[in-house]
């Protein structure tokens, strides 16, 4: 009560708070149309201010729930959004303030900020994109052995089973599908003319993948910890066994396969476009990351679930917004293969041998 005073009494100098009321969600019982559930539990504050004019406003906070609320950024997210539009619509209730609501209860404003920043911590050492490309070049040595196996003995050692709710793996299949950072954000990012990925191709892509949301249903169990970003720009080593990440995404829980297609499918972007660079060794990480993996937990369901994770990660390579390089002939082999795994509902490791020349 003490951190809504203050917040009133910084907006409105001078006024005095007369009552403050919890407002439900819909007051009326016995009715067809009565609201069950909502995204806050406001408060109605009413106050007189040093003119003796009284007036209310609204206090609102969000609560966690299982529609895209379940993380505090999509919470925080959500207030910000209404701080930037309200005012945009005719007739609408004006937003007055935004801000967060300290550990210590306090309120902290946040509406005369623009971007949000984030300062981490520095891992020195070498990014893993670069061992590839080494590999690629020159062929695989025994420190390349070694390094994939820490990694992939660091995934085995994060992809413990979360004991939170299981939406979150429904959530993390929906992002998978639908958000703008998968594969429909992904389609839509694609030109009209990009070179053997038509829009007809993209969209029996988009169908084949949204089939998947579906295919999904019943394997909530799988939530995992995962990154959801372990691409080899995002993984740096400052020795044979000694690694950093970065940049973990998608709140860090989800769907093991995620992770483990993210890193395997760029041994094969990287050998794509480099004759011979698959045989030179790239393939004999590939294998021996899935083997290494599937030994190690056991998880041979993982290979039925990750046609859809390895399809976006294709999506993502062979769109030219991120990859411009990639050539024509690379990306249709690519998009092939993706196409070939899609539609046996299977990830075959030895799949992969012969998309690269």
């Amino acid at each position: 009560m003490q951190a809504i005073e203050d917040l009133v009494r910084s907006r409105f100098p001078g006024a005095v708070i007369l009552a403050c009321e919890r407002l439900g969600d819909d007051e009326r019982a016995g009715d067809a149309t009565l609201k069950g559930a909502g995204y806050g539990v406001p408060v109605r504050i009413r106050l007189r201010d040093r003119d003796g004019v009284e007036r209310a406003v609204v206090f609102h906070t969000a609560r966690a729930d299982d529609f895209g609320h379940d993380r505090r950024a999509d919470r925080a997210a959500a207030m910000l959004l209404a701080y930037d539009t309200y005012g945009s619509l005719p007739g609408h209730v004006p937003a007055l303030d935004v801000g967060v609501v300290d550990a210590d209860g306090s309120l902290r404003s946040l509406a005369g900020a623009r971007e949000a920043y984030l300062l981490t911590g520095w891992a020195p050492g070498t990014l893993y994109a670069a061992d590839l490309r080494a590999v690629a070049a020159n062929g695989v040595g025994p420190r390349d052995l070694r390094r994939l196996d820490a990694l992939v003995d660091y995934l085995v050692g994060l992809h413990v089973r979360h004991q939170g709710r299981l939406a979150s793996y429904t959530r993390a299949v929906r992002d998978l599908i639908g958000s703008g950072e998968g594969v429909f954000g992904m389609i839509d990012g694609y030109d009209d003319d990009v070179a053997m990925a038509p829009p007809a191709r993209l969209r029996r892509l988009e169908e084949r993948c949204a089939e998947w949301r579906w295919r999904l249903r019943g394997c909530e169990s799988r939530v995992a910890r995962v990154h959801g970003d372990l691409h080899p720009f995002n993984v740096v080593f400052a020795g044979d066994h000694d690694l950093a990440l970065l940049d973990a995404s998608r709140g860090a829980v989800g769907e093991p396969a995620d992770d483990v297609t993210a890193l395997a499918i760029n041994l094969v972007f990287f050998a794509l476009d480099t004759p011979g660079a698959w045989r030179r060794g790239l393939d004999a990480l590939w294998h021996r990351l899935w083997s290494r993996y599937l030994r190690a937990t056991s998880d041979l369901e993982l290979l039925d679930v990750a046609p859809p994770w390895l399809a976006w990660r294709a999506l993502v390579i062979a769109n030219p917004r991120w990859y411009p390089a990639l050539t024509a002939d690379s990306r249709d082999r690519l998009l092939s293969w993706v196409e070939r795994v899609l539609d046996a509902h299977h990830l075959d490791p030895h799949s992969a041998d012969g998309v690269a020349p």
